[in-house]
């Protein structure tokens, strides 16, 4: 019994009390201050990184007339030698909404600014000379012989330098790599078809190119580029399932886009029917076409030269509503002609026999 009692008061088995009796120590007002808190959360346009920080700040640019935030930190001490920027800070209405390639993104319509992101695709673009609005430069960026070059380049165009948060470029670049660089490009100034046949009427006897089904625009810079060349006078595109004068355009035309006119054209059947009506030759090129180009003797006439993709060749529609078809001959039947290259083959028998004739 004396051996039980031991083991319920406290023998073997029996675990410790924990508690104590008596008032507890507490803290003296130590840990008072831990329990104040941080005060009131600051409005959302107050918070760093925050979207509502950036659209307040675009909407004060507004207020003030567009004046921009110069670039300061890392993009200004880089460009602290050559001119500083004060250009405003451009719309970014319009942005585009999905990637088509890692360093680069798309614009879903004609009128929409275009994005070019990462530090070489941005480099080679002002490199060629290419019209943009602003460079974007991420705040903290760590400084290459890219970006510096990037940066030279854009204030010798006198392109605005604006600084920017990561978490901004990375809304500009849309899934894109934009490495602390964002290059925006204005939409291309395109002319109405009306208004390219009035020019090229008033610099001579016309001699226009327009393009059917060719969606890769460094084809459509190269052909502004063999326009440019050998004396053309333009180039017409349709609006729709063609390549516009993107970023790559231009720096495929390797500067011919800033004097050769390009314009869009709603419906192309309609527009070459409207040329011919003013007195317009119009010429396909085709495999299949009924005259060699070298036996063109209407050369020397007003005309267009309609170029089909290099898959799919002219459109039907397109191919009826030509005067004549020609084709270039060449050496081997499973061969075919990039659409470019085909233009400049065509543009330049054309040239030689208005030189001679």
């Amino acid at each position: 019994m004396a051996g039980g009692k031991r083991g319920g008061q406290g023998g073997r088995g029996a675990k410790p009390s924990s508690h104590r009796k008596g008032a507890s120590v507490g803290s003296g007002g130590q840990k008072r201050k831990g329990l104040e808190g941080r005060g009131p959360t600051p409005p959302a346009a107050e918070r760093k990184g925050h979207p509502a920080q950036g659209r307040a700040r675009r909407a004060a640019d507004a207020a003030t007339g567009g004046r921009a935030r110069p670039a300061g930190g890392a993009a200004g001490r880089a460009a602290s030698a050559g001119r500083p920027s004060s250009a405003g800070r451009p719309s970014t209405g319009g942005r585009p909404s999905t990637a088509r390639r890692p360093n680069r993104t798309t614009r879903p319509d004609a009128n929409a600014p275009e994005i070019v992101t990462g530090r070489n695709p941005v480099v080679e673009a002002l490199r060629a000379g290419i019209p943009a609005s602003a460079l974007y430069v991420a705040n903290g960026i760590e400084v290459d012989e890219r970006v510096r070059e990037a940066i030279k380049l854009a204030n010798q165009l006198r392109i605005p330098l604006l600084d920017a948060e990561r978490i901004e470029l990375d809304r500009y670049a849309q899934g894109g790599v934009h490495q602390g660089l964002v290059l925006q490009v204005p939409p291309f100034d395109y002319a109405h078809p009306d208004e390219l046949l009035d020019r090229a009427f008033s610099a001579g006897v016309p001699l226009l190119v327009a393009l059917d089904g060719v969606t890769d625009p460094r084809n459509l810079g190269a052909v502004v580029r063999s326009v440019g060349a050998f004396g053309g006078h333009g180039v017409l595109v349709p609006e729709r399932r063609s390549a516009g004068m993107t970023a790559s355009a231009w720096k495929a035309s390797a500067g011919a886009a800033a004097r050769v006119p390009v314009a869009r054209a709603t419906n192309l059947t309609r527009a070459l029917t409207a040329y011919a009506e003013r007195g317009v030759l119009v010429v396909g090129l085709a495999g299949g076409g009924s005259l060699d180009l070298m036996d063109l003797e209407a050369a020397t006439d007003p005309m267009v030269l309609v170029v089909g993709s290099e898959g799919k060749g002219l459109s039907r529609l397109v191919q009826e509503r030509c005067d004549l078809v020609v084709r270039i001959p060449i050496s081997s039947a499973t061969e075919s002609l990039n659409a470019s290259v085909a233009a400049g083959v065509a543009l330049y028998e054309v040239a030689r026999r208005r030189k001679l004739g």
